[in-house]
């Protein structure tokens, strides 16, 4: 059992961008506004990584997010939004939080709730909802949604003022109509809002997290920028060889489809006879001979191949040579709604391509 915190440092923050990135499969947000966040949590105070195990087991803990479309062109997230989502849930609530911890992994959204923590002096805890990004809500609610008497309160804030988009609202409701009102909320704010969620105890997160998912980006960004020290090539086969995956291909963009719809970006990439689907995240990706190669919670991921920056979906553009790598969902920290069949079913809606053929949970 660890119980030992881990002082955050910049250059952990720099490993946890690129192993964020690596890890967001295509989505978790920007890589860039991720770390400047966490170079103000780290610089505001002295940040450490505590272990789910090191905080009473009845603390009150919540989830830190961001909801919204990568590629949105007017989203707007500041610091202070951040710390005033917290300061709206407590004031609902009552209640002040013992712990924070991401909703999942990403090259932003593996920075959720650490300048929360260092300035208003909240443990951020190892143990967030997902180690790995996902699209909805719901996918990082812990399995929450699958208890009818579980009512949350979520609050979130975004949007810039100047341009009369800012918006602030705290929901109470079921996980499920609550995710679909921030969503919108995302929408009326320009395309993204921090938010704040899903009270429970650090005994259920213990349970249900994915225990240890920031250590792993940590480590995974730690890898990646030790081979980016001799090529791109090898960095990135480094760190599929460190996920337990496999390099699929290297080559040029031969077309890339993105669309904004519902706060989402969905789209398709194709490089070298692949073809990847995505809805924030790569779900999908099937080879040349039309073989599955990987499908969501498998991770799919993109690297540019000049830099070697690990690309998420909403920044690929045709002609840029990449990259593409996957590994199996079996190599990742993963929590229950990732093996959830009724919301995979909800993405082959979106996605128009079949993933429940494909899964073997």
């Amino acid at each position: 059992m660890q119980t030992n915190s881990t002082r955050l440092t910049a250059q952990s923050v720099s490993w946890a961008a690129l192993g964020g990135s690596i890890l967001g499969g295509g989505g978790g947000g920007s890589a860039d506004t991720g770390a400047q966040t966490g170079n103000l949590a780290v610089e505001f105070s002295d940040l450490h990584l505590t272990p789910i195990d090191a905080v009473d087991p009845d603390a009150i803990i919540v989830t830190a997010s961001m909801v919204g479309a990568p590629a949105a062109k007017e989203k707007y997230v500041s610091p202070v939004d951040l710390l005033r989502c917290v300061e709206l849930f407590t004031q609902k609530t009552g209640l002040k939080p013992g712990g924070i911890v991401t909703n999942e992994n990403g090259g932003g959204s593996t920075f959720n709730g650490w300048l929360q923590a260092s300035v208003l002096g909240i443990p951020l805890l190892d143990a967030p909802c997902n180690g790995r990004a996902h699209p909805t809500g719901v996918m990082g609610s812990l399995n929450l949604h699958r208890d009818p008497s579980y009512v949350t309160t979520m609050t979130c804030v975004g949007g810039r003022e100047e341009l009369g988009r800012h918006v602030e609202c705290t929901v109470t409701g079921s996980i499920t109509h609550c995710s679909k009102l921030v969503r919108a909320s995302a929408v009326e704010a320009g395309g993204l809002v921090a938010v704040v969620r899903n009270p429970v105890s650090a005994q259920f997160l213990r349970e249900n997290s994915a225990l240890g998912g920031l250590s792993h980006a940590i480590e995974t960004g730690r890898c990646y920028a030790q081979g980016l020290e001799r090529s791109v090539d090898y960095a990135v086969h480094a760190v599929a060889d460190f996920l337990g995956g496999q390099v699929l291909t290297r080559g040029t963009v031969e077309d890339y489809q993105l669309r904004s719809e519902g706060g989402f970006d969905v789209g398709t990439v194709k490089v070298c006879g692949y073809e990847m689907s995505f809805w924030n995240e790569y779900m999908t990706v099937d080879g040349p001979d039309g073989e599955r190669m990987g499908t969501f919670p498998d991770l799919i991921m993109t690297f540019d191949a000049q830099t070697g920056r690990p690309t998420p979906t909403s920044d690929l553009a045709p002609g840029q040579e990449i990259y593409l790598i996957r590994t199996s969902y079996r190599n990742l920290k993963l929590s229950a709604p990732m093996f959830d069949k009724e919301l995979l079913a909800e993405v082959e809606g979106i996605i128009h391509r079949p993933m429940l053929a494909h899964v073997d949970f």
